[in-house]
Parts: structure tokens; sequence; C-alpha cells
């Protein structure tokens, strides 16, 4: 499960992790299809690329940049970086070149570390210097060429608390990503865990999210990573089952996927500890189904890429005999903070609904060459979620959706996980998802029917009349 710790550990996590790494020696710690990678394997493939990195100029101060399929050498190169007293950051993929061009021009990295697998996602013109894994690119560098006729041998940690370590990419879901950076200090203590071998942790989600951290925690612990190239839901539950995997992390849409497949019952899930689900405030009738379908290993944490994890509701929490706990986003994490502003600015009184701002030791010192943003989102110490939402009496966290998308419609809340609740909640529902839009006017709703089944739209209407009235009845629109 998930900790967040107060800062304390003055060394930089690196420097932890490779000290760890070299105690383990040949033992497995990464599994790859068709290759186990060992802990002297993985030191000696980071090693050689620190000296290549360090023999272009890299160091502290510098910035390396990573377009990154979930492959062990793009996690090496990133620990080389972190060594050398380097910044490093895994790019998300902006779905046009525009914004991809955008988002480098913002990131401005010293290095741009592209894959055969990923080098189609350089932009024409994108003026940035390019070192290449596995692919010869006109004007790059071969990194992997190069560094295999490096030394395996060990590589002096030269990375400071202060120096700029980790810029960690939003989704970028309304616009270009935004990149939220992190010290040595802050991102050691964001990945600071207690140990755990037995830890075997599936990542197969963008190292650019919060995969990123899964691994550095889980080699920490001295746990294994196993990596995948992307989420199926049944080749995620065939790895589940040969690999014993014990933690996974899935946002709420592969959570449903995963639940709903018939391979669920056929495969030996004996193993999970935890299955935490992530980035949405996920609809009550649809989280009690994960929780009947995959048993008693479903969390739910709520944060965001600037604040790290907020609150966790653990898989004990999950009680069916307390069903409005289906509701919440958990318990607030130690050494975390959360108040609550109404819209009048002014903070709420306990109890009260109100938009998130959150203090965290874990919490980004600000967006990478995005002032304005960044003045908007970051002040006086506490980071602006845009979300509403409350404490209730027993110290849960309740999210109940962005501020932006929740309406009062003749004294009700009116909000998209609402709306998506009701309708998960009736029979012919599968999963539903509900998009407001941004006048009010309009909630744009797109239902999935079980096989072989079909949406009854005059059901849905009905319900939505009965729940929250004529008016919003009639501002939505089936899709």
């Amino acid at each position: 499960m998930f900790t967040i710790q107060v800062p304390g550990p003055e060394r930089p996590y690196i420097a932890t992790l490779v000290a760890g790494l070299s105690a383990r020696g040949d033992a497995p710690v990464i599994r790859f299809p068709g290759q186990d990678v060992t802990a002297a394997g993985f030191l000696r493939m980071i090693y050689r690329h620190a000296r290549v990195l360090a023999g272009q100029g890299i160091g502290r101060g510098s910035l390396v940049a990573l377009f990154a399929p979930n492959h062990p050498e793009a996690l090496a190169i990133r620990y080389a970086a972190h060594l050398l007293g380097a910044a490093a950051v895994f790019l998300s993929v902006p779905g046009t070149v525009e914004r991809r061009v955008e988002l480098l021009a913002q990131i401005a990295p010293d290095l741009l570390v592209l894959f055969a697998d990923t080098a189609g996602l350089l932009p024409e013109g994108a003026g940035v210097r390019v070192a290449a894994i596995g692919i010869d690119l006109p004007g790059a560098l071969r990194l992997d060429k190069l560094a295999a006729g490096e030394a395996g041998e060990p590589v002096e940690c030269l990375a400071h608390p202060d120096d700029l370590a980790v810029i960690v990419s939003s989704g970028g879901t309304t616009g270009v990503p935004k990149g939220s950076c992190r010290s040595f200090a802050t991102y050691s203590a964001m990945v600071h865990a207690p140990d755990n071998p037995g830890r075997r942790q599936l990542v197969n989600g963008r190292l650019a999210y919060l995969s990123q951290v899964l691994v550095d925690i889980t080699l920490l612990g001295g746990g294994t990573v196993v990596l995948a190239d992307r989420f199926e839901p049944a080749a995620t539950l065939a790895a589940i089952e040969a690999e014993r995997i014990t933690d996974l992390f899935l946002v709420e849409p592969q959570l449903f996927e995963l639940m709903d497949h018939p391979e669920v019952g056929r495969r030996d899930l004996s193993s999970l500890r935890g299955i935490n689900h992530i980035g949405a405030s996920a609809p009550a009738a649809l989280r009690r189904r994960a929780r009947a379908r995959l048993g008693p290993v479903i969390a739910h944490t709520y944060g965001a890429s600037e604040i790290g994890l907020v609150s966790v509701l653990t898989p004990a929490e999950h009680d069916p005999a307390v069903p409005e706990r289906f509701t919440c986003a958990g318990r607030i994490f130690s050494g975390v903070e959360v108040r609550f502003r109404g819209a009048d600015s002014t903070l709420v009184a306990p109890g009260e609904p109100g938009g998130i701002e959150v203090r965290s030791p874990a919490m980004a010192m600000g967006y990478r060459n995005r002032p304005e943003l960044q003045a908007a989102a970051f002040q006086d110490g506490w980071y602006r979620t845009g979300d509403l939402g409350r404490l209730d009496p027993d110290g849960y966290l309740h999210v109940l959706g962005r501020a932006a998308d929740i309406a009062w419609v003749d004294g009700r809340m009116v909000s998209p996980t609402l709306l998506e609740d009701l309708l998960c909640g009736l029979p012919e529902v599968r999963y539903a998802v509900v998009v407001a839009e941004p006048d009010g006017a309009a909630r744009l709703a797109a239902m999935l029917p079980w096989p072989s089944g079909s949406i009854d739209l005059a059901a849905c209407e009905a319900a939505v009349l009965a729940r929250f009235g004529a008016a919003v009845a009639r501002s939505m629109v089936w899709l």
C-alpha cells in the first residue's frame, strides 16, 4: 500500500536505491518480456549510461527528457541522470504534433532520449539535442551503443537535496501537459517507504505519471517490478497469475474493464494484496461492483501530479456493510494537510463543502516554465486542486468532483459523478461517463450496455428526472 512520509532522509533517494541494488547482487529486480534484469546487471546499465551522459555534459542543473516505453533501459537512463545530479522527466504524449512542440519548448530539456518505438513522437524542428536507443536517427547519439563500451563500475552520486530532480507530467486533457517540479529532497520524501521485499508491482501504465513513483517505491523497498508495454485486461489478468503480482495500479476505466472481464473467474488472483485506482471520483455503484468481483483488495486514492497522494480508502475500508464508504476517497495521509475554501474565497466551516487545497511533503515546488499557471495554483505554500470536497465527521475525505463541473439546480447538487452513479445503478448499464459542458447548459452522457444487452433511454431519462428534477433531465444529451 501507499504511505506518505514527512521529510526525514537527507540522503537523495538515488543514493539509497543504488546501495540497495548493490546489496541484492544477482537477484532479479525487473521482469520484462523475454528477460530478467538482475540487480547487478541493472546497476551496470545505470553506471554505463551515467558515464555516457557525463561525457555529453549532463550534470547538476541539466535536464534529461524521455519519450519512453516501459523498458528497463528507460529506467536506467533516468537513474543515471539522477546519479549525476541532473533532473529527469518522462514526457507524456500529447495527441497532436503542435502540442508536442509546445511541450518540448516548455520543458526545454538539455537532452531528449527516444526509443525505437517512440522515435515517431519527435516533431520536426523541435530544436532539441536528441539521443536514441535501439534506432539510428539523423544527428542523434546512439546512447545504447555508447553505453555498451563504458565500464559498469560505480559512479559517485552527485545529487544535492535542493537540486531539481523530477518533473512529473500532467495528463494534458485540457491542453499542453504541465510539468510539476520536485527537488531531490522532496522527491526522496515522496518515495521513501518501509522495506517490502515481497512486493511484486505490475507496471503497465505510462512512466510519465504515477508509474514512475511506484517503480521507485518498489525498488527502494527491495521488491520486484514487472514491466508491461500497455494495459490490456486479459493480459493483465494472465500476468497477475503468472508473475504472482501483489500490487497493481489502474485508472478508473481500466479497473472496470478488468473487473468485468470473463477471465476474472478463471485466473488465480490470490497473490493480489492491493489494486489501487486513481484518477477520477469513481461512482460508488462501480466501486461496489469492483469489490464484489475482485475481492477485498480494492484501494482508492486521491491525489494529483502536483501534490502526490492525499488520501486513501484501504481495502479493509471498502466494507459492504458500510455502503457510504464507497462514496469517499478515504482518510488523509499523515503529514498531509487539507483545507476547503468557499466561493467567497474564505475557508469554510468544518464539514462544509469547498474548494480543496492541499499542503504536503510531496508537493511540487511549481510548474516548469508556466509562471501564470503556477501563480494561480500554488499560493502561500498550498496547492489549489480545482476540486470540490468536504471532510465528514469521521475524518473521511469526499471528493465531489471538479468545481467547474458542479451545479446546484432546484436546491440539489448535480455533478458528473452523481449522474454516473445513478446511471451505473440501472440494471442495463455496465458503464457510464457524463461530461458537463463548460457553460453548464448541457450534460453529455455516454453509456455502455452489458454484452448482448441494450440501453433503455426512457428508463435513464426517468431515473434522472426522479433524482434531479426536470431541469437536469432536460439538460441531458444522450450519446
